[in-house]
């Protein structure tokens, strides 16, 4: 299944996708070695928020967020949203399986330059059982008005 606000985005914006199913899984990694996907190609969503709003850190699923990094860059005060929140804001996902297109929210998006090495991008579609594949092209222009750092390091 993909999210409806997902595929609209997608279509409207010619980026060409298919969909990878692959068993239930209940993080990044564990998707990852389900579907058979090195974690470095699988782009995390993190969202954080603060007193300005919600920030979308995309990250490969290999790596984590570098809070202090990320708040340098940013020059906000970022911390974790919460569950609560999460859902209010994706109505149309699963908990835990968010798209990192965060324009297709409405939601200020920033993603780590350490995912343009890759010749293909797979992301959460909105459930937990299966994944959208782009071309690293498709995925650059996905993201290209989006603001771009280096903001994770490996696990």
């Amino acid at each position: 299944m993909i999210a409806h606000r997902l595929e609209n985005f997608l279509i409207e914006h010619d980026i060409p996708f298919d969909l990878v199913t692959h068993p239930h899984a209940a993080s990044s990694l564990e998707t990852a070695e389900l579907a058979h996907v090195p974690g470095r190609r699988i782009a995390k969503t993190v969202v954080l928020e603060d007193d300005q709003g919600y920030l979308m850190a995309v990250v490969p699923a290999s790596n984590r967020v570098d809070l202090g990094e990320l708040h340098r860059q940013m020059r906000r005060n970022l911390g974790l949203a919460t569950e609560a929140e999460l859902q209010g804001l994706f109505e149309d996902c699963e908990l835990g399986a968010i798209p990192p297109v965060g324009m297709a929210y409405g939601i200020e998006t920033i993603v780590d330059d350490r995912l343009a090495e890759q010749t293909e991008i797979y992301f959460e579609g909105g459930d937990h059982e299966s994944l959208v594949r782009v071309s690293g092209e498709g995925f650059e222009l996905l993201m290209d008005q989006v603001q771009h750092g280096i903001f994770s390091h490996s696990r």
